[in-house]
Formats: C-alpha cells, structure tokens, sequence
C-alpha cells in the first residue's frame, strides 16, 4: 500500500459536532444509550436472555472490562453498565458476513469503511482466506485451513520466525493453551496487549512488592478512606468502579482525581439503580481535582510526599507509619535523602499543581493509613511508566498502606481476562519455574530463550525476522503504535493467522496469505465431546470465576478458541510432542486440571471455579508477603521526567472517546465531553488557540517530531476544552500514527502514548 489509505480509519472530520460538556454521569442517559445499543443490533429474545446472565453467578462474563463483580450484593436486575451493553451488542448482533459478503466486497472497498463502519458490519461466519493478488477474501475449509497453517509454521527456518499476539478477551482455558502450544512449537514470542497498557504496572509492582497485580479486593475500596484515582476515567472505561467509589463516599471515604482532563466520572455519578440517586441527581464523586499537566504525576507524587514528610519531621511518627517502614521494607533511607533533594514549588510547577490545591490533598492524607491509589493508563504508558508505579507505591510504603484492609495497589486492568492470560503464562519472559512445570507434566522441554514483546515483535516482521503472524483475538494494527510502521510489517508477512469474531483493520493489510478463523464468542454456547463447556477468567482483583454463554452460536461454522488452537496443534506438531490435544479440548476440566498441575494456586481449580463466586488467587502483597529478591517492599529513586518542549510544539496523549471500548468503536457519541458525530477531533486549550492561532473547529493537521515529516495526522477538528495550556488530546486509533515505534519505557516495552511531542499546524484546505 503506497498511502494510508486503509491504514488508518477514514477521515470524518466533516461530521463532528460539540455541545457543552456533561458534568453528571450514568443515570437515565446511560440506561438510554445501552438500550439504543441493543435494540438496534439484537434480537429482542437474545438480549433478554444475555443480559438477565450477564456478569451473573454461573453466567456470562462481560467481554468488556476487567472490573471485579460484588460477591454478595449482585444486582439481579442488571449487574452490568452501559458499556458493557454495548460489549454485548457488539458480540452478540444478529448481522452476518459470510461468503456471499465478502465476494462482493473487495479489500479496496472494506479499506473505505471506517472503523465504525467495520464492527458494525456483523459476525464472521466462516472461516476466510486471501492470497497475493486476490482482491476477495474467499471460503476455506476448517481442515483446509489447519493444514496450510501447518505447513507454512512448518516450512520455517526456526520457531522464533513466528510471532503469536493474544488480546485480553480470551479465556483461561484457550490462553493456557495456546501457550501450550507455542512452546511446544519452540518459541516464546507470546507479545500481548498487556504490553501496550500495564505492562509497566506489573514490572514497578513486581520489582517494589514481589508482585505484578493489584493487591486490593471490593471490599478495600469500600471502606477506604482516601482513594485516589490518577490517569484514570472510570467514568468511561470502567463504570461499574463508580458505584464502588459511591459506597465509600457513602462510608465517609475522601476520593481525591489526578488528571489532565475534569472527567464527567469523576465529577457526579447517579447509580441508574438507585431510585433515590436518579431522583437526588447522584452523588459527587471527587472531593479534590488536582488538574496536572501530561506527564507531570512523579513531580506531583514527590511535592505530596515532600508536604507529609514536613509534617512528619514536626512529630516524628505522627504521618509517616515507621513500624511498617521499619519491619517490612528497605531503601527508606536512601529514598528519603534523595526526597529532601527536591524543591516543592518546583515539582509543583512542573507538574501545574497551585500550592494550596497540594497542601490540601496532603491534609486529606496526613492522618489516614487506608489509602488505596488506582490507576490506568495515564501512568503506564509513558517512557517513565515504571517509575510512574514506583513512585506511587512509595507514596503507599510511607503510610504503610499495603497489606491491610482499605488499603493498597489498584491498577485497572482493561480488557476482561488481560491479567488472567498473564497467569496463565502469555509471556514472552516466563519463569523458570513456569516453564519446568511444563516440561514435568507435558513431557516436552519448553525454549528457555526469551522471545519478543509487541515492540519488538512489529520490528522483527518489519526486518523480515519474522515472517508468520498469528493473533487469538485483538486488532492489533489498531491497538499498536507507528500504524504506518506496523501496517508494513504485517504486510511483510508470508502469513497471517486472525482468530476473530468481527472484521477489523488488521484484517485489511495482508501477507501472502491471511486466513480469518471465526470462533464463538463469550456469549455462545460451546458444546465438545457432546458436553456444554465453560471457561473461567481472572479479574483485576485476582478472582477466578466461571463465565458460560447462553445463546446458540451465530453460525454453524464456528469453532471455539480451545478447538482452533488445538486443531492447529495437531496439524503442525504431528506426532512431535506428547500432548493429547484431542482429550484436553473433548472436556474443558482436562485443561483446568493441567494449568493446575503447572500453575501455583489452581488446586482443585475444577472444584472451586464452579462456586458461585470463584476463588481468589494467593496475592503475597495483600498479606504483606513480599515475594521480592529481598523478600521485603521496596522504596525507590525516581527521577522526575524531562518535560521540555520545543518551541512551536506541545504534548499530545490518545484517549477512548465514551463510545469505545479500546479498539471497538461503539459508536460516535462522546457525550460526556459532548462531542458527536465524528473522531478526528483534537481536544485544546483555549488560550493555547488563541496564542496559536486557531479557532473552534478550525482544521488541523497533527505533525510528529520524531523523524519530522514521516508521522502525520491530517484533518482534525480544534474543539476548546479544559486542558493544561501546552497539552492537547486526540482519540487512538486514529492517532496512533504518531506515536513512534521507538517511543517506550525501556524496562515495560509499554509505548509512550500518552506524550507525544507533536506540532499543529492549519491543513491545507482549511478555510
């Protein structure tokens, strides 16, 4: 492909319209938008019969996020938001495209659709393949399918010239084998999208408390007694995280928001499940808005601490918790000199914090030991990412705010089973001791070598390292960054392997050979072995629970994950390995029994997953068990991060519009930052517009200074927002042509997608 066309999601910048911004979230306007959602693309029996089992005891788990599901007071009414309706309208739409669709659709034309457009095309119906030169994707066999897929992994110089990508939407079962299965090809290149979100939360809480997860449950959350929320919109990505920020406003808890953009989340919430709160207009949620500028959390994190730290030398004892410091952790000393370096009112103009606001979110945490910190991607995806987490963990080690109740770590994990594919080894790093646990039940030695991350995994298939692509979910053109720079490396590729529920952009920029493999979704039913099957998944708070679809599938030419990954097993390792693939797949228990034969903490996995609640993983940090090298928590030295700018440029960071879901675009209302209609809209301050020249509405190209020329982003709206003067903000994917491969934390890999350096200027046909 010569330009972007097909690239990048077609422009709508022709569309976009603005109203005032939103200042009350969820409610009645969000009973409204989910039900437009389902009405329009299900059928009325199936979304009775979805949603009443969605997020239910032994019912569906919602492909959407992560957020753990209250173990007593389930709502039988409707235990989900309005994003996860949406989730479910999205998977569960009654429209199809099958043969028939995609011969009289030419790639040429799908690269015309917007991602809008692409997703609400419908479910694919059977399995597709596409050659070079062929214009049509066309029917192929299952079996014809597995057996070229077999041949070209076979054909290889060595394994590691495959790369093998998992989305978060998989279930434990299929994670575990697909690992499986990879190993016992030879590799561990297993990239996932835990590379590109919290990647760097499970490396800074890995190397500070022995442990890459969260170590707080619901419960925490309830009884805190400060939670603060950085780079994080609840609001959007997680709304069924306001309802458990309502119970602790409810229990007298301080919340206190860290973030470039005033988000309506964190403004109000009215419970749409509540009577009361629809009637009283909600609840405030946010007693502190701290508005900082992109990237400026560590220099805020340190004035905070610099604050409580004056106040502990008056009485000593009196803020700081020296009896967890002094039994449970090390290099306070070190970290403390380093502290005493840093100046306040410089951290605080670094980070665009006014003193008073700073000394008032000290005084909210002198005197509380129940501090929980929760965060997303506004921390993790910056060149510091990592020292973004230990600097929050330090913040928590001083007030001794780990290990007890209403108090810890949160970070929010995305997608619904991102932290339980990591468990269940998508890895391209594993242990040793994972992969002896391997070798002992399976019978086969596992590479010990390292294989490749996303980073590295679009650079070797751009240096034609790597010549075999296979993804189990995801669309991972559209999730990546340098959208140009990835679409040429999978173009580069004599094959492509796409294991999916919908068409997506990916799917558009193939090798040689691309094959679509259509499996079930979460909300179908899975019969093997003439049994109905279930699968479990982890949530952000380490339970383990059952998740079994209700509605018949879509089509009769599905396969579940579990069946494809083994079939593609079988027609490539032959007889290479000793694994039953046929009998661990006839009955999902089999693979629940082996990932607890491998996997620390699954004993009697069959048993306990099929309570009504599943069970908690072990999580040493909640316990005060550091599983680290010293088998301490450690304290660490963070520098703050270089925040100059040249002249003529400013900070950009991607954001999900609220009718998103990462790379699913629900719709084109944004309506809580009121923008409609349209995508390519860049969010700016408004006495930056006037300093440079541009007024609302006003067309725009976005230009990136790294390798200048190369990255831009035509034809975006200016729409005046509430931002730090020098910052500005655009959606993903459509920005994410800016975002430079080689821009990433050198420790997570995670790239940096929340500070790009970029330089606007008037597009060319601009009035």
């Amino acid at each position: 492909m010569n330009d972007k066309r097909g690239i990048e999601s077609p422009e709508d910048h022709d569309k976009v319209k603005v109203s005032k911004p939103k200042e009350n979230s969820a409610g009645i306007p969000a009973i409204r938008s989910g039900l437009k959602h389902v009405l329009t693309y299900m059928d009325r029996k199936d979304a009775f019969a979805t949603l009443t089992k969605l997020n239910q005891k032994g019912g569906i788990d919602c492909p959407g996020c992560a957020w753990p599901d209250p173990e007593d007071d389930r709502s039988k009414l409707g235990e989900y938001c309005e994003n996860g309706m949406k989730a479910i309208a999205e998977e569960a739409t009654n429209r199809r495209i099958d043969a028939s669709f995609f011969a009289s659709h030419t790639i040429e034309a799908l690269r015309d659709k917007t991602d809008f457009e692409l997703g609400k095309l419908g479910r694919i119906a059977e399995p597709m393949l596409l050659q070079a030169s062929q214009k049509h994707y066309q029917p192929i066999s299952w079996d014809d399918a597995f057996e070229m897929i077999g041949s070209e992994l076979n054909a290889l110089n060595h394994p590691d010239e495959a790369i093998f990508y998992t989305s978060g939407r998989t279930s434990n079962e299929a994670a575990f084998l697909y690992q499986l299965f990879v190993r016992a090809f030879g590799t561990n290149n297993l990239p996932d999208c835990s590379n590109m979100c919290h990647e760097s939360s499970g490396a800074a809480l890995s190397e500070t408390l022995g442990i890459g997860k969260g170590s707080v449950t619901l419960h925490d959350l309830h009884v805190a007694e400060v939670i603060i929320i950085m780079g994080q919109n609840p609001g959007t990505n997680h709304p069924r995280m306001m309802t458990a920020l309502e119970k602790c406003k409810q229990n007298g808890g301080k919340i206190i928001a860290i973030n470039p953009l005033p988000e309506c989340g964190l403004i109000r919430y009215t419970n749409p499940q509540n009577p009361i709160s629809i009637l009283k207009g909600g609840v405030k949620l946010a007693d502190l808005f701290l508005q900082v500028r992109i990237n400026g959390d560590i220099a805020l994190l340190k004035a905070l601490m610099l604050l409580l730290m004056q106040e502990e030398e008056k009485a000593p004892g009196s803020v700081f918790d020296r009896e967890f410091i002094e039994e449970h952790t090390s290099g306070y000393e070190a970290f403390y000199a380093a502290l005493k370096e840093e100046n306040i009112d410089e951290c605080l103009s670094e980070a665009g914090i006014d003193r008073s606001l700073a000394e008032e979110a000290a005084a909210m945490l002198r005197q509380k030991k129940k501090i929980i910190v929760c965060w997303a991607m506004g921390l993790t995806q910056h060149k510091n990412g990592v020292d973004n987490i230990k600097e929050v963990v330090n913040l928590l080690l001083l007030k001794g705010a780990i290990g007890k109740e209403g108090a810890g770590t949160c970070p929010v994990r995305g997608h619904s089973n991102v932290q339980g594919d990591r468990t269940m080894g998508i890895w391209e790093s594993p242990p040793k001791s994972f992969l002896e646990s391997i070798e002992k039940h399976f019978g086969f030695k596992p590479p010990e070598k390292h294989g490749t991350a996303v980073v590295d995994a679009i650079k070797a298939l751009k240096e034609k390292k790597a010549r075999v692509f296979m993804s189990l979910g995801g669309n991972f053109l559209s999730a990546t960054p340098d959208t140009a720079y990835t679409a040429a490396a999978l173009q580069n590729c004599r094959l492509q392997v796409h294991i999916s529920t919908k068409l997506n952009r990916a799917h558009l920029v193939p090798g040689e050979i691309s094959i679509i493999l259509p499996c079930l979704g979460r909300t179908e039913i899975d019969i093997q072995g003439g049994t109905e099957q279930f699968v479990s998944v982890e949530n952000s708070m380490g339970i383990v629970h059952s998740s079994k679809g209700v509605l018949p599938p879509c089509s009769p030419h599905l396969k579940s994950e579990p069946a494809i990954i083994a079939s593609i097993a079988r027609s490539t390792l032959k007889d290479r390995v000793p694994v039953d693939w046929e009998f661990l797949i006839s009955n999902y228990d089999h693979i629940r029994s082996a990932i607890e034969s491998c996997i620390p903490g699954f004993q009697a996995y069959n048993e306990r997953v099929r309570t009504p609640s599943g069970f908690y993983l072990p999580n040493g940090a909640r316990i005060r068990k550091f599983n680290t090298q010293n088998g301490t928590a450690n304290f660490s030295v963070n520098s703050r991060p270089d925040m100059m700018v040249p002249d003529g440029y400013c900070i950009m960071m991607t954001i999900r519009s609220h009718d998103q879901y990462n790379t699913t675009i629900y719709g084109l209302e944004d309506r809580y930052r009121g923008i409609h209609g349209g995508r390519r809209v860049v969010l700016m301050n408004e006495d930056d517009m006037k300093s440079w020249g541009f007024k609302a509405m006003d067309l725009v190209d976005l230009n990136g200074h790294a390798d200048a020329g190369k990255r831009v982003a035509k034809h975006f709206r200016v729409v005046p927002y509430p931002i730090p003067r020098g910052n500005v903000a655009t959606y993903f994917p459509e920005a994410n042509v800016l975002v430079p491969i080689h821009s990433y934390d050198t420790i997570s890999k995670t790239p940096a997608s929340k500070r790009v350096v970029i330089r606007i200027t008037k597009s060319e046909n601009s009035a």
